[in-house]
C-alpha cells in the first residue's frame, strides 16, 4: 500500500509540473494571438484595395495577361501548403494535411501531376513521412511572417506558372491554408490563386465596391503596363494575407490546444488526489487493525501466564 502512495503521489506531482507547462504554453500563445490578429486585419484593407485595382485593370481593361491566361492542357498543378513549424496545435496540423492530402488525390485522379510546395515544419514531415516528394519548403516563420517571406514564395512559383508546362512549368496553382475566423474557430480553405480568376466588377461577387456604381478609370500610361504591375503585388500580397491568417489561426489552435490539456490535467490531478487520499486512509486503517491486533494478541498471552 505503502508503494502505490507513492506512485500516485509520484504521478500527481509530474501532472503538475505538466499542468504549469501547458498553462505557460496557453497565455504566450493568448499574447501572440492577439498581435497576429491584429496584423492580419490591419493587412486585410490593402488587400481589399488592391483587389479593387486588379479587378478594375483586367474586367475593364479587358486585357489579356499570362497570369490570368487559362491553360487548356493541364498536365502539371503546384500546390502550396501553409501550415505550422511547431505542434501542440491539437487538430491544426492534421485538418491541413488531409484536406491538402484530399486535394493532392483530386488532381492525380484527373490525370494532373502534382508538385508540392510547403510553408512550414509540420506539413513538410507529414508528406515526407508518406513518401509524398516536396519539391521546395520554407521553416522558421509560420507564427510570424513578413512580406519578404511571401514575396520569396509568390516570387518562385509565379516563375514556374509562366514557365511553359514542356519545360517543367505548371499549369495553375492551389493555395492550401487555414482562415482565422475567431479564436474557437478555424477554417481550412483551398484557392485557385493561379491563374487569377477575373470576376464581374460588382459589389456582390469582389466585394470590392460599396456602391451600384462601379468607378470609371483611366490607366496610365497604358493598361498593360499597369496590369504588369498590379497583379504580381497581388499574388505576393495574397500569399502574405494567407500567411498572415495561417499563422493567427495555429497560435488560436494552439490555446485552445493548451486550454483543455491544463483543464484536463487540473482534473488529474483532483482524481489522483482522491485515490492518494484513499490509499492514505486504507494504509492508516491498516496500521490500527495492526497495531490492536497486537495488543490483543498480548493481552492474552498475558492472561495465560
Amino acid at each position: 500500500m505503502a508503494a502505490t502512495l507513492r506512485e500516485l503521489r509520484q504521478r500527481r506531482n509530474s501532472v503538475a509540473a505538466t499542468m504549469k507547462i501547458t498553462k505557460a504554453m496557453e497565455l504566450i500563445a493568448a499574447s501572440r494571438v492577439n498581435r497576429a490578429q491584429v496584423k492580419a486585419q490591419a493587412a486585410q484593407e490593402y488587400t481589399m484595395e488592391l483587389r479593387r485595382a486588379v479587378n478594375a485593370v483586367a474586367t475593364f481593361a479587358k486585357v489579356d495577361h499570362p497570369l490570368t491566361a487559362e491553360h487548356h492542357d493541364r498536365q502539371r498543378s503546384a500546390v502550396l501548403v501553409i501550415g505550422s513549424d511547431r505542434g501542440l496545435a491539437g487538430g491544426y496540423p492534421g485538418n491541413l494535411a488531409r484536406t491538402a492530402e484530399g486535394l493532392i488525390e483530386h488532381l492525380n485522379s484527373e490525370g494532373v501531376e502534382v508538385e508540392l510546395y510547403t510553408s512550414g515544419r509540420k506539413p513538410k514531415e507529414y508528406f515526407e513521412f508518406r513518401g509524398i516528394d516536396v519539391r521546395h519548403s520554407w521553416l522558421g516563420f509560420s507564427e510570424a511572417p513578413h512580406y519578404e517571406h511571401a514575396n520569396e514564395i509568390g516570387t518562385l512559383l509565379m516563375d514556374r506558372y509562366l514557365r511553359r508546362q514542356a519545360q517543367g512549368g505548371v499549369s495553375e496553382l492551389h493555395v492550401v491554408y487555414t482562415r482565422f475566423r475567431t479564436l474557437v474557430s478555424q477554417q481550412v480553405r483551398i484557392v485557385r490563386l493561379l491563374p487569377l480568376q477575373v470576376v464581374d466588377g460588382t459589389a456582390s461577387n469582389t466585394e470590392a465596391y460599396s456602391g451600384d456604381i462601379v468607378p470609371e478609370y483611366s490607366f496610365e500610361p497604358d493598361p498593360e503596363t499597369v496590369l504588369d504591375a498590379l497583379l504580381p503585388m497581388y499574388i505576393i500580397d495574397s500569399i502574405k494575407f494567407m500567411l498572415r491568417q495561417a499563422a493567427a489561426s495555429e497560435l488560436a489552435a494552439r490555446q485552445q490546444a493548451m486550454h483543455s490539456a491544463t483543464d484536463n490535467a487540473n482534473d488529474l490531478i483532483r482524481e489522483l488526489t482522491r485515490q492518494a487520499n484513499q490509499a492514505r486512509q486504507a494504509e492508516i486503517t491498516q496500521e490500527i487493525n495492526e497495531i490492536v491486533g497486537g495488543a490483543g494478541a498480548l493481552s492474552a498471552s498475558g492472561q495465560e501466564l
